[in-house]
């Protein structure tokens, strides 16, 4: 029978109060019809997260500093070889609780326009084109290739205009111009619907008034009108429950719960659904409408092949599960994220001669800067001191000591700053930052005091004052930061710097392959590192004016898409195939990268386009295509980059993409081309000019 057909003949025997059953994240079991229990919710932002052993890739943010879209699509088909494995094994065990199933709640492709906001870590950045191109890398990795027969059920989350804060999340009303919603919150969803993503998760805040969860201009109007969205769409975990009890748009359960079911929302993560029995008694809902949801949620499950015999996923078992493929796949993935931002006088990469170093600071021994949030466990985490002692154990010339120095968090130092044998070092590795205790998600960070975000972005003062008194010391000191998003704090204190992010569980030793020069940094930083706090917008303010490398008129401490080498590029030329394009039309970038240093590495050749004569609201550069490119060391590489017309395009004022004529400038470097990447050490940018007719 045709699977149309059967999901209708399914629906036509059930009951209201068993459809109403389905549509809940916790469905269970009808027997009688042989629709097995199901569990809506599952975890994969960078492996399969909370359901045992798995392999633990580095943080969603730090796979987007690989600019690599192929390597985030190896990682997403190993998570679902991993997914299925497990799922498969649950099922033989009669588990079909929550965090075995098929259907992931990843990815996060929300825009991270603040970087206080805890969970842009969990995000692909600040800017909507990379975000776009790597979350469409991993939906395709998690669903195969098969569209009606998928491998998971990717999730595009939070739809839409949601960034934090953390604490108000239940009760804030985002505002947004039309312009900014169209030019920067939504293109990567749009992005994602037209790859085929299966599911879109709502947001917990309102939109221009409108609960998200129950948005008919996001949901109905632009997201299954627009886009011609034909997947399910899930209510983020107890959302629906907000819209009375927070947001206050609804006077009861059942008022919210025929809200949200008339809009579009298809799945209640959460309790509020079951109300929808007492709703259809108050005429507040249809059973088409309900038949309608139902409809959507079996499609899915069908396609997942919940009522199928085992297919070419029921194969996959226990040993792909964290196994050595996946965790030299997670080791390659950091090697590609960490980030190089300083290196005076290359004091990096260390060599193997004999010295003392000195191992310090809070990080070093720190499991937890490792994870970031949503994780899960694998049989085995290096820690950066780890990594460290695995790396020199046969350089008995290197004399490698540890102390922790001071605390994560809290206000508490240590007050002996004389170090010991460290008096003698000749270099002092110092790991601080940040771990998942102080930025996060509302209820996991445990040791934020502001529900998972930071008021603040530089360095915590207590690790700052412990970094002082080892660089009074008149040490060579070799900062390596971790965390999940911009940390500020003064240059002068440290000779090198590494930005490693939340790297996974080998984490520690792709830190000490680039320290002693194993692994040359390729990283490249896919949010901007402001020099302060001081130049944020307001938290609360949603307008993108002064956010980001787009649109912020001061200098950053540094720029997006920014990232040291130990060898040097130089950008030689750009080359248009037209001086001119037009709707509808595209045209070739060729650009010639040299590796002028001593190094065979990676290169991420990031093209931006700029209107020469730009309005007040539109940005100063927009990135329009990249790619990681291999260049011997002394040797030079031609890209090739098509661009179209389309990448061209304004949003005006009223939220519309226009073709707007004129001259523009074509720009192809290796980070955001501001002022400030030249001065940290980037390579001159090349540019060629256009017209847009």
């Amino acid at each position: 029978m045709d699977r149309e057909l059967k999901i209708k003949e399914l629906i036509s025997k059930m009951t209201l109060e068993e459809k109403v059953s389905q549509l809940l994240h916790k469905s269970p079991a009808i027997e009688r019809l042989a629709i097995p229990e199901y569990n809506w919710w599952n975890e994969c932002l960078h492996g399969v997260a909370r359901a045992g052993v798995a392999t633990v890739f580095p943080q969603a943010v730090a796979l987007a500093a690989t600019f690599d879209d192929e390597l985030v699509e190896q990682i997403a088909i190993a998570i679902s070889d991993e997914a299925r494995a497990k799922h498969n094994e649950a099922v033989k065990q009669g588990n079909r609780g929550q965090y075995w199933g098929l259907t992931f709640w990843t990815p996060n492709i929300n825009i991270f326009r603040d970087p206080r906001w805890g969970r842009g870590q969990e995000t692909y950045g600040e800017d909507p084109l990379l975000t776009s191109r790597i979350g469409i890398a991993l939906v395709r990795g998690l669903q195969g290739d098969d569209p009606e027969n998928l491998k998971l059920a990717a999730c595009a989350k939070h739809y839409a205009v949601h960034s934090g804060p953390e604490k108000d999340r239940h009760t804030f009303n985002a505002i947004v111009t039309q312009k900014d919603l169209f030019e920067t919150y939504l293109p990567a969803f749009r992005a994602l619907v037209g790859a085929g993503v299966e599911a879109v998760m709502g947001a917990y805040n309102r939109t221009l008034d409108e609960p998200c969860c129950a948005s008919n201009f996001l949901i109905k109007d632009i997201l299954r009108g627009h886009w011609g969205f034909k997947g399910h769409f899930v209510s983020d975990c107890w959302a629906i429950r907000d819209f009375h009890e927070y947001h206050k748009v609804t006077n009861s359960p059942e008022e919210s719960a025929a809200l949200a079911l008339n809009a579009g929302c298809d799945l209640n993560c959460g309790c509020t659904y079951p109300m929808l029995t007492v709703a259809f008694k108050k005429e507040l809902v249809t059973e088409e409408a309900i038949n309608t949801a139902l409809e959507r949620l079996l499609r899915t499950r069908f396609k997942l092949g919940m009522f199928d015999p085992p297919g070419k996923y029921g194969k996959l078992g226990r040993e792909v599960i964290n196994c050595e493929k996946h965790r030299k796949l997670s080791l390659k993935a950091a090697h590609k994220s960490i980030v190089l931002l300083k290196n005076d006088n290359n004091i990096l990469p260390l060599d193997s001669s004999p010295k003392i170093i000195d191992v310090t600071g809070p990080g070093a021994a720190n499991t937890h800067t490792l994870f970031g949030n949503y994780y899960g466990v694998s049989s085995r985490f290096v820690t950066i001191l780890e990594g460290l002692g695995e790396k020199v154990k046969d350089k008995f010339g290197i004399n490698l000591g540890y102390r922790q120095g001071c605390l994560m968090y809290g206000d508490i130092h240590s007050s002996n700053a004389e170090y010991g044998e460290a008096n003698v070092c000749d270099v002092v590795i110092v790991v601080m930052g940040l771990d998942g205790a102080i930025e996060g998600e509302e209820g996991d960070a445990i040791a934020s005091d502001s529900n998972g975000d930071r008021k603040t972005i530089e360095l915590p003062p207590w690790q700052l004052k412990y970094l002082e008194t080892i660089r009074a010391k008149g040490k060579k000191i070799i900062l390596v930061l971790t965390g999940g998003s911009a940390i500020a704090y003064p240059e002068e204190l440290a000779d090198a710097v590494i930005f490693a992010w939340y790297p996974g569980e080998s984490g520690g030793e792709a830190v000490a392959d680039i320290i002693f020069g194993d692994v040359v940094p390729s990283g490249k930083l896919p949010v901007t590192f402001y020099a302060s706090t001081a130049q944020l917008p307001l938290y609360e303010d949603y307008s993108m004016k002064g956010r980001t490398y787009r649109y912020m008129t001061e200098k950053p401490q540094y720029p997006f898409g920014f990232g040291l080498s130990y060898t040097s590029f130089r950008f030689d030329s750009i080359d248009l195939s037209a001086s001119s394009v037009s709707a509808g039309e595209s045209v070739k970038a060729s650009v010639t990268v040299s590796n002028t240093g001593s190094y065979d590495a990676d290169e991420v050749v990031q093209i931006y386009i700029s209107k020469d004569e730009r309005s007040e609201d539109q940005p100063f550069f927009s990135l329009r295509d990249f790619r990681r490119i291999f260049i011997p060391a002394g040797k030079s590489i031609k890209a090739e980059f098509d661009i179209p017309a389309s990448a061209f395009e304004t949003v005006n004022a009223q939220g519309e993409y226009r073709l707007v004529p004129g001259a523009y400038t074509v720009i192809a470097a290796d980070a955001a081309p501001v002022p400030a990447a030249a001065e940290k050490g980037a390579p001159k940018p090349v540019a060629s000019k256009l017209t847009v007719k």
